[in-house]
């Protein structure tokens, strides 16, 4: 061997490691700390991704709790969060109003074990959507998700514009909406996945339809940076991304003891003063695609929608500009399928 030859072969090592170092640089996550909004009584993907470890070395900092999507990505938009979620819905309106955000994953859906449902006291008069009639419904935030599936479920019906017209959607937190509807403040409540089904546990209550029997399998709900914060922090958002896929496909793959002991867990030992028994009801993932893939229909069923009902003009919010999966690291397999 000469002694160029000799120089190299020594070096080769020193030059694989360099590269790999600056490789792993390149992956560092530039903001190690992401603030954000809770929901009461439940346990976020993204804090389930932290507790299994998936997140590290991003840590997520609570600065309260938060009962409306809009609320929840406008604080993502003004700076008081990192990010946001809401129904995909809102998100369209948010981009609609020229706001520079992008949808990163999906973290909410329906599938046949988790989904919202619509809800009367079980002596009510209502049977069917023709009764609901110049009825108040409880939602979580009017002109969000909740309101669309139960427009919708009049529209099927049959119901006219007017008649749908006649409904009042009252806003309230998940956690009381129950409690309003016992003491007859409301005629019929909408609940996502595990509150629902911890009112149905409970009884007195009827379920009239749910969003599943509605539509099928599909994700609503996204979590979303904005693109400056994307621009900026590209490795965080991806290890964001990963960590809550992750998290997602855990539950899948996860024995569902083991994942609801896990949830008490998270909810015992963060001394939120909420009521830790709604985990207990989880049952599924609840989210369309895997690892939280978005599908193009998950915005442009809402899209379609919109441009329908005249809030949006056609073509004035383009389905590509408002989400993307550059970051999951399950959007390859997605698409071989």
């Amino acid at each position: 061997m000469t002694v160029i030859k000799k120089f190299i072969h020594a070096a080769l090592p020193a030059v694989a490691f360099a590269a790999s170092a600056t490789a792993a640089v390149a992956q560092t996550p530039e903001k190690l700390e992401l603030r954000y909004q809770g929901w009461a009584s439940k346990v976020l993907y993204p804090e389930l991704a932290e507790d299994l470890g998936y997140l590290a070395p991003i840590k997520l900092k609570w600065i309260g709790n938060t009962i409306s999507g809009p609320q929840d990505i406008q604080a993502a938009v003004t700076g008081d969060v990192d990010f946001g979620g809401a129904f995909n819905g809102s998100i369209v309106k948010l981009v609609a109003a020229h706001a520079p955000v992008k949808a990163v994953v999906s973290y909410v859906g329906t599938d046949k074990e988790t989904n919202g449902g619509l809800f009367v006291l079980q002596d009510s008069a209502i049977k069917d959507p023709r009764d609901l009639v110049g009825k108040k419904i409880g939602v979580n935030t009017p002109g969000a998700y909740q309101q669309y599936l139960v427009t919708a479920y009049l529209q099927k019906s049959g119901l006219s514009q007017a008649d749908i017209d006649r409904v009042t959607f009252v806003p309230a937190p998940p956690v009381n909406l129950a409690q309003l509807l016992k003491q007859k403040q409301l005629d019929a409540i909408f609940l996502e996945d595990i509150i629902k089904d911890k009112l149905l546990a409970d009884g007195g209550a009827r379920l009239l339809t749910t969003d599943y029997a509605q539509f099928g399998s599909y994700g609503y709900a996204s979590y979303l940076f904005t693109d400056r914060f994307i621009a900026q922090n590209p490795n965080t958002v991806r290890k964001f991304v990963d960590g809550t896929a992750r998290a997602i496909e855990w539950t899948r793959t996860t024995p569902r003891d083991v994942v609801v002991a896990r949830l008490k867990k998270i909810v015992d030992a963060r001394h939120r003063n909420e009521d830790a028994t709604i985990v207990n009801y989880w049952k599924s993932p609840g989210v369309g695609g895997k690892g939280g893939v978005i599908a193009a229909e998950d915005f442009t069923t809402y899209i379609d929608w919109y441009v329908k009902n005249g809030v949006l003009k056609p073509g004035q919010v383009n389905p590509e500009a408002v989400y993307s999966n550059q970051f999951n690291p399950f959007n390859q397999a997605v698409a071989s399928h």
